[in-house]
């Protein structure tokens, strides 16, 4: 088995569900930080175009998204489980709805004037400048909550979450499950990248345990890496091999589109750079694309298939 690789950098609310998960699966990583906005050419050099994050490694086997990083792992660690029976499908349903809608309303809250100003104390003007630009290109043609739309719908979000709350220290049960590392993530943003803005937590006191509860899961002990050697353990492994952690390998086809053509794969929305190479896996889950970077050598790209645009070239 490779060693498990997060390209991450360490303010960005996936990468903390991320490494939360990690934490609860008690999993060995490296930590390899990489620019928060673009230009990101080491991280490209493996994905092939794909710049949002985190994006997980294993030799020369390049997983992204955090939905799908989640069933990597609970393939490579089945206990405990993200996904216990009978709240399966309520559960990915529900992560669905937090790494979307909740996250989405609690960064227009977040990302207020006030929180803008926090996240930016102390660094020069071209910094906040560069960032927002960065930003304005992944998201065109998306729609964004204005801010005070934004607040009304977080703090009702926050009183759902609450209410679900009331007899259980978890959103479904007794143990965590991956509902709750994907609702936990927004809530984190707002609590340690704007706690000035804090205090719309102290209508849910429910919550603010549960958050506190999923955070003492921690990271575990991650060994710190550099994106050098990140991209030479991809040039020396063979993708498909003991890198190649998705079980889900029977070919499934709505687009008309073979195994062996050549295809491009696009998030639907937010960050709509394209990766582009041979397609190897369409399953009922997840796409895989076959490519080769002239320093991380032949290497696989897997996507989750919800969220994800396939298009012949």
């Amino acid at each position: 088995m490779p060693d498990l690789i997060l390209h991450h950098y360490p303010s960005s609310p996936f990468s903390e569900k991320a490494r939360l998960l990690l934490g609860y699966k008690g999993l060995a990583w490296k930590s390899v930080h990489i620019p928060a906005i673009a230009p990101k050419p080491d991280l490209t050099a493996l994905t092939g175009g794909y710049r949002r994050t985190p994006v997980l490694q294993a030799g020369a086997d390049i997983y992204v998204d955090t939905a799908l990083i989640a069933d990597v792992l609970e393939h490579l660690r089945p206990a405990p489980t993200l996904y216990p029976e009978p709240e399966k499908g309520l559960a990915r349903t529900l992560a669905q709805w937090a790494d979307s809608t909740l996250f989405w309303a609690a960064l227009g809250y977040s990302m207020q004037p006030r929180g803008v100003a926090e996240i930016f104390q102390g660094q020069p003007p071209e910094a906040a400048k560069a960032f927002g630009e960065d930003r304005a290109r992944m998201t065109v043609n998306m729609a964004r909550l204005r801010p005070g739309d934004a607040a009304a719908a977080y703090k009702s979000y926050l009183r759902r979450l609450s209410d679900m709350l009331d007899d259980r220290p978890f959103l479904l049960g007794e143990q965590p499950t991956i509902a709750d590392f994907a609702a936990y993530h927004p809530l984190w943003f707002t609590r340690h990248r704007t706690p000035g803005l804090a205090a719309v937590f102290d209508i849910v006191p429910a919550v603010r345990e549960w958050h506190d509860r999923i955070a003492a899961i921690g990271h575990g002990t991650p060994e710190r890496s550099n994106a050098a050697e990140a991209i030479a353990q991809a040039a020396a492994a063979e993708p498909g091999g003991t890198g190649a952690l998705l079980t889900d390998s029977t070919y499934q086809d709505e687009h008309g589109i073979a195994l062996g053509a050549p295809v491009s794969i696009t998030p639907e929305s937010f960050g709509t750079e394209a990766t582009e190479g041979i397609l190897v896996a369409a399953t009922r889950t997840h796409y895989t694309v076959s490519r080769t970077d002239d320093r991380a050598g032949a290497v696989h790209v897997h996507f989750p298939r919800i969220g994800y645009v396939l298009k012949a070239l």
